[in-house]
């Protein structure tokens, strides 16, 4: 199991990599503009807030590596910690901006935790 926790703790870090690279880096690009669905002229007014979001994606992907790193408690630790901000987020998200946030984030996180959990 503690396989399994780890390789969604991964894929959570991942996921949130890649959020990264769209929100700081691609945003105004063609690649971004898919993931978000705006036109040019509205991703280019919202390019700042996109790399500032980008920016705690990329926090959130850090903190969990560290999980995955440290020695216990520590890396247990902080893959809970960081794995329930992800769930946080994600619901936030979900509510404010829009709901598949929800499945595309809250989910992998939610999972992730549990497989954390059981674990331990």
């Amino acid at each position: 199991m503690e396989i399994l926790a780890n390789v969604l703790v991964a894929l959570v870090a991942a996921l949130h990599l890649y959020i990264l690279v769209m929100e700081m880096f691609l945003w105004q690009k063609k690649p971004g503009l898919s993931f978000h669905g705006f036109e040019p002229e509205m991703a280019k007014k919202t390019a700042a807030m996109a790399a500032n979001q980008g920016l705690y994606n990329g926090f959130l992907a850090a903190g969990l590596m560290w999980g995955l790193i440290a020695a216990d408690p520590t890396g247990f630790r902080a893959q809970v910690f960081f794995l329930s901000c992800v769930i946080v987020a994600g619901g936030y998200g979900a509510v404010t901006a829009n709901r598949r946030i929800l499945f595309a984030q809250a989910l992998p996180g939610a999972l992730a935790l549990v497989a954390v959990l059981v674990a331990q």
